[in-house]
């Protein structure tokens, strides 16, 4: 019988042989699919096997970072340099055993950063620590891609690395709701065009995932390899930044050349501190940090010192920060501010906050 990687192989160069049309759309899907759920099963097999230790890192702060990059690019380096961490530094290969938690305090917001393992080819499948690695990108709220400036094309096979992982790197999960019914069949909705798909090809990609019943929600226009990722339903997303270390070292050719390729990305030299403060800031830029001010009841808001979060979060996870019971004693809340339709509005645990804002949450005493 075929290994999982020989299946791998055969799938891809099926694929790669069949001519993409109407008549063949649906037949491309389903092998799209199939190539998932290899790739899922080839992960599944590399977390269950082996003996060594898993990670486990508790999250803390505001944010979570983790430093991603093969072996001896820097990333020891630059993590002692913006963080309290004491994390082995040395020049040769897989110096960096377990996961270094660091924190770096930077504009108000609480940063941990995480120093992992290099990543090598095969990462997705185990080797080198792979999986203990990814299972750490996927919890962590922003990638630092760690490159070294003499190996530029080094960006392209991480990425590759933790797609086939099932980690999306800087997109978000598409607007597709799929509800497992009893009965009925695939029953398909939806409120935009669809460009890249048609019901054979929705159908066939269902089946391929043993989904009989059920009925599917569009509203995005979403590709055939988005609508695997919604069935698949284990996809993480998570948003990231390239940096580029040991510019100190490179010639003005070889920098060129890098920004070139990475014309977004923060250029440094970690051994020299070079460009750090840079790094800081479009660290705490891109992370899209916002200040919501708390009010007590009955009690002026405080205006002094806001509590840094994410975009995006909402009343439920302020009151996860606040105290363990308050999500449970939770009544309803008031917020004054850009996220208001009008100050002072009563909302919900859902309601998702912006910056400047002003909460105040009531409780059942």
């Amino acid at each position: 019988m075929a290994t999982l990687q020989e299946q791998i192989r055969e799938v891809e160069e099926e694929i790669k042989k069949t001519t993409y049309n109407k008549a063949t759309s649906f037949h491309i899907g389903r092998l799209k699919a199939k190539l998932a759920k290899l790739h899922d099963e080839v992960e599944k097999k590399s977390s269950s096997g082996g003996t060594g230790e898993g990670y486990s890192v508790k999250k803390s702060g505001d944010a979570t970072v983790t430093l991603v990059g093969f072996p001896s690019v820097g990333k020891s380096t630059l993590l002692n340099k913006l963080t309290d961490a004491n994390s082995e530094v040395g020049a040769y290969a897989f110096t960096t055993l377990t996961v270094v938690p660091g924190v770096m305090e930077y504009k108000g917001a609480i940063i941990q950063i995480l120093d992992v393992p290099g990543l090598v080819k095969g990462a997705a499948s185990g080797r080198g620590r792979g999986k203990e690695v990814i299972a750490v990108i996927r919890s962590s709220d922003l990638v630092i891609f760690l490159l070294d400036v003499f190996q530029p094309t080094h960006y392209q096979v991480l990425m590759e690395e933790l797609y086939e992982a099932g980690i999306r790197v800087d997109q978000t999960p598409p607007d597709v709701v799929i509800k497992k019914v009893d009965r009925g069949g695939i029953r398909i909705n939806s409120t935009v065009e669809l460009d890249y798909l048609d019901e054979d090809t929705i159908k066939s990609i269902m089946d391929e995932y043993k989904i009989h019943n059920a009925t599917v929600l569009f509203r995005e226009n979403v590709t055939v390899d988005q609508f695997i990722d919604v069935v698949a339903g284990n996809r993480s997303y998570v948003s990231s930044m390239i940096v580029v270390n040991k510019v100190d070292l490179a010639n003005a050719d070889s920098l060129a050349d890098n920004k070139k390729r990475h014309p977004d990305a923060v250029f440094i030299s970690a051994h020299n501190s070079q460009n750090l403060d840079m790094l800081r800031d479009v660290l705490y830029d891109r992370l899209g940090f916002i200040r919501v001010y708390m009010k007590p009841q009955g009690e002026a808001a405080d205006l002094e010192e806001p509590m840094i979060v994410l975009k995006g979060t909402d009343v439920g996870q302020i009151c996860d920060r606040l105290h363990k019971d308050f999500r449970r004693k939770f009544r309803f809340a008031y917020v004054w501010g850009k996220s208001a339709k009008h100050p002072g509005q009563r909302v919900g645990l859902e309601h998702k906050l912006m910056d400047g804002d002003i909460l105040s949450v009531v409780i059942q005493k």
